[in-house]
């Protein structure tokens, strides 16, 4: 009789099991470069909770758009900005309604050189450098926020011959580590750990200096009617996803 009892037992744990995994499904996902990290985790945390997988591409905002409007299985859109996903619904290639701001980005002057840039960001003004990353502001938002802050401090036109345009925010991170920029304006959850700026150094810019960073999701229409889709943008708006985000010196916009 145990036995029986038992081979029913897991013939029922069994058939749970197999639904679990067929219920599972993968996602497919367009992420602005400068939330790699947080996303990652963001990720990690979500397919633990809900077994979803999760397919993570990091790049420029500008070009994720070209690529929907020209065909890529992209499903959710997480922007730099809020002004790409608006354009992706306009056109039609994104859901109306699900659009929302997940973080507000902030900026910082950082240098790979311990010491080298004030806490005020006076090093523009009177430091000795000759090149200074920037993203592309075309494509990059942060790179757009970085020339409202140059022109703001009077400085855009004598920086201009200067700069070292980075195609999205990761590699201009990568012109500054490598030295081919003294200097740059990159996102400030690049270098943050537990608070701080983990090495080099760098001013982080005040809010007021630029318009803010909405960095905004959206559900495009290939995600329409996809489970793990739906459930990947209800899962960012939870306190945990909000946890991890402010951790990476995210501003926060929305309440969990």
């Amino acid at each position: 009789m145990f036995s029986i009892k038992l081979i029913r037992l897991l013939l029922i744990l069994s058939a749970f099991i197999t639904t679990k995994t067929v219920l599972a499904e993968s996602v497919l996902v367009a992420v602005a470069a400068n939330f790699t990290k947080p996303m990652e985790e963001i990720a990690a945390e979500f397919t633990k909770e809900t077994r979803h997988q999760v397919g993570l591409s990091f790049g420029a905002s500008g070009k994720f758009v070209a690529q929907i409007e020209n065909g890529a299985p992209f499903q959710v859109f997480l922007s730099a900005d809020e002004q790409k996903p608006k354009k992706l619904i306009d056109s039609q290639f994104a859901v109306a309604g699900t659009q929302f701001t997940y973080s507000l980005g902030r900026l910082v002057l950082w240098s790979a050189k311990p010491d080298f840039i004030d806490q005020q960001g006076k090093v523009l003004s009177f430091g000795n450098f000759k090149h200074l990353a920037i993203a592309d502001p075309k494509l990059a938002p942060y790179g757009e926020a970085a020339m409202t802050v140059l022109k703001k401090l009077g400085l855009e036109e004598r920086i201009k011959p200067l700069l070292v345009l980075g195609e999205n925010i990761t590699q201009t991170q990568q012109f500054i580590s490598t030295g081919n920029a003294e200097l740059g304006f990159i996102a400030v959850s690049q270098v943050i750990k537990d608070g701080k700026i983990a090495e080099g150094s760098g001013w982080i810019v005040p809010s007021d200096f630029y318009a803010p960073i909405r960095q905004d999701a959206v559900l495009l229409k290939n995600g329409a009617t996809h489970p793990a889709a739906l459930a990947l943008l209800d899962f960012l708006k939870t306190a945990k996803a909000q946890a991890i985000i402010e951790k990476y010196g995210y501003g926060l916009a929305v309440k969990p």
